[in-house]
């Protein structure tokens, strides 16, 4: 069963669609479920996080963890933005299934993937973020539908 919260950011979710040049992008996905998220990130010279938005290929609790992820992170410095937990996705969305716990993880790494681009973009050192060990951008295109 899903939260009230859950139910409203897949039926409405926020942030969805594409920045244009964005500061960093990061594309991670599971294969057991073949979720696909990509995050956006426009950071601004002070390293704050002005905008960010989500393409998502997958289930609904995929989608409004990404919807989640995005307003946890929006107006938050880089190095703010890496306390963005899947737990803390969690939370936010009063919860999800066991079964769905793997949605707020692919969450939780879109956000660090894209960290990771615009740290390697800009040659910048964010405390505590590693290179993505789910990341699919350079791998493969990222989804073609997507809500």
């Amino acid at each position: 069963m899903y939260s009230e919260k859950v139910m409203d950011h897949f039926n409405n979710p926020r942030n969805v669609g594409e920045i244009e040049n964005p500061s960093g992008v990061g594309t991670v996905g599971n294969a057991k479920c073949g979720d696909i998220m990509r995050m956006y990130l426009d950071i601004d010279d002070n390293q704050v996080i002005r905008d960010c938005k989500f393409k998502t290929f997958g289930c609904g609790a995929a989608v409004a963890t990404s919807s989640m992820a995005t307003e946890l992170v929006k107006g938050k410095t880089v190095t703010e933005a890496m306390d963005v937990t899947n737990k803390a996705v969690m939370e936010a969305l009063d919860g999800l299934p066991p079964v769905k716990v793997h949605c707020s993880l692919l969450a939780e790494e879109a956000i660090h993937a894209a960290l990771w681009d615009y740290s390697e973009k800009n040659n910048v050192k964010i405390e505590g973020l590693e290179k993505p060990v789910n990341d699919i951008s350079e791998k493969e295109e990222a989804p073609q539908e997507e809500y």
